[in-house]
């Protein structure tokens, strides 16, 4: 585990976001997008548009891909990441970024702070890892589309989470509190606890205790 970098988000121009969000749009409708459509979504010039192109490449916040038919440009995960950390960002819900507490075949989960250092839980959303490449068959999430990137099933898997979230603990139920999202992150109270397989049922009680750490 470590942290997440986002060092390089404080140097991005408005024109490199432009362009990320650029590939963003395009990627709704193709798995590659080509440099024509990013520089007509971004609204920039062909030659200023294919230089932040290769400025991003660089810094692998995306990816560039050739085929026989088509050569393009895709989001990576890092660049999906920093286009909601911005957003997230620009509200005043996230101020720092931690280390990471948690990994999953779904998601990554880091300790965050907003601008009064109140720490917080940010989960991403990771759906297609190795491990998860059947979960188009077995989710709702899709709706019956033929194909979508896991980019997109993240974000729908990130809006689920925090709407279902927000309904159970506008009801009083015990979850974390949801803070905010965007895209396929989600931002919510963080809760002290122990991990699952430290804790063991107490045979007096039947109340569930944490196992003492052995000595050494």
């Amino acid at each position: 585990m470590g942290k997440l970098n986002v060092v390089l988000l404080r140097y991005l121009s408005r024109d490199d976001f432009r362009v990320l969000v650029g590939v963003e749009m395009g990627m709704k409708n193709h798995e590659i997008v080509p440099p024509s459509l990013i520089a007509s979504i971004s609204n920039l010039k062909h030659g200023g548009c294919n230089k932040i192109l290769r400025e991003l490449v660089k810094h692998k916040l995306l990816a560039y891909e050739r085929t026989k038919m088509i050569q393009g440009y895709r989001l990576t995960n890092t660049g999906y990441d920093y286009l909601a950390l911005r957003t997230l960002s620009s509200r005043n819900v996230l101020n720092s970024v931690g280390n990471q507490m948690g990994v999953g075949k779904e998601s990554d989960i880091y300790i965050v702070a907003n601008e009064e250092e109140q720490q917080l839980a940010l989960k991403l959303h990771r759906l297609g890892r190795t491990s998860f490449r059947n979960l188009k068959n077995k989710r709702d999430y899709h709706k019956h589309r033929q194909k979508m990137s896991w980019l997109y099933l993240s974000r729908l898997a990130a809006t689920k989470e925090y709407a279902y979230m927000k309904a159970l603990h506008d009801r009083g139920f015990p979850v974390p509190k949801p803070a905010d999202f965007n895209r396929h992150a989600v931002i919510m109270e963080l809760l002290n606890g122990y991990p699952l397989l430290l804790y063991f049922l107490d045979g007096r009680s039947g109340m569930p205790k944490v196992m003492e750490p052995s000595p050494t």
